[in-house]
């Protein structure tokens, strides 16, 4: 298992609820990204970092909108799938041509989602 996975594994056995869990997961993410963006020193090993803990907990996101057994209605897990694939193909883009404005999308999307997971959209 992944260290992302297993991070969210230790995270989900605590008493928040799912969608905290999930929106603390992102926030997490999201500070990663932000730290790299803030103390941009060109691409370092906090860069690769930040943005393979971003890829793994959006891979997990993406894995769950794929399963079967998902109780979210299609148009959702749909949503959540293209989201992921923006991430995916931003997350390569920046590995490939590294520059710190383009972790903002990254940032935001993280963000945002947390936001409304946590009901403060």
């Amino acid at each position: 298992m992944s260290y992302a996975a297993q991070a969210y594994a230790r995270t989900s056995q605590t008493t928040a609820s799912p969608r905290e869990i999930e929106a603390q997961a992102l926030l997490k993410a999201a500070r990663q990204l932000q730290e790299v963006q803030a103390n941009w020193n060109g691409p370092d090993r906090s860069m690769y970092k930040a943005l393979l803990f971003n890829r793994r907990l959006w891979t997990i996101f993406m894995s769950a909108m794929e399963a079967e057994d998902n109780p979210n209605p299609l148009d959702i897990r749909q949503n959540i799938a293209n989201i992921g694939v923006f991430v995916m193909k931003q997350t390569i883009e920046m590995q490939m041509d590294p520059d710190p404005a383009k972790l903002k999308s990254l940032i935001d999307i993280n963000c945002h989602i947390a936001a409304g997971l946590s009901g403060r959209s």
